[in-house]
């Protein structure tokens, strides 16, 4: 029995090349695209390799920012926010075997 997973053909606009994106990867760059200037985090967004995705997307032409940004609590730090500064348009969003 195969899983199905989400996959996306999508290109850069303005004269971008399709690219296929499938799996994680493709949730984070539907979340991305969702998100819009606000961007996502691991802490809004919760995803397991957020760090990953956004290397592969980076890998694919797609332009992505980090912000870097502190937070309180009892595990005080920093977490990234990411921001797609590409527009992409979707030319396809189905399930994958």
């Amino acid at each position: 029995m195969s899983k199905k997973r989400l996959a996306i053909i999508a290109r850069i606009v303005p004269d971008g090349r399709p690219i296929k994106v499938v799996g994680r990867e493709a949730w984070a760059l539907q979340n991305l695209i969702k998100a819009g200037s606000a961007g996502c985090t691991p802490i809004d967004h919760p995803g397991p390799r957020w760090s990953s995705y956004v290397l592969d997307l980076r890998g694919m032409g797609f332009v992505i920012e980090t912000i870097h940004e502190a937070h309180g609590g009892t595990f005080a730090g920093t977490h990234a926010r990411y921001v797609l500064r590409s527009q992409v348009e979707i030319l396809l969003e189905a399930e994958a075997a």
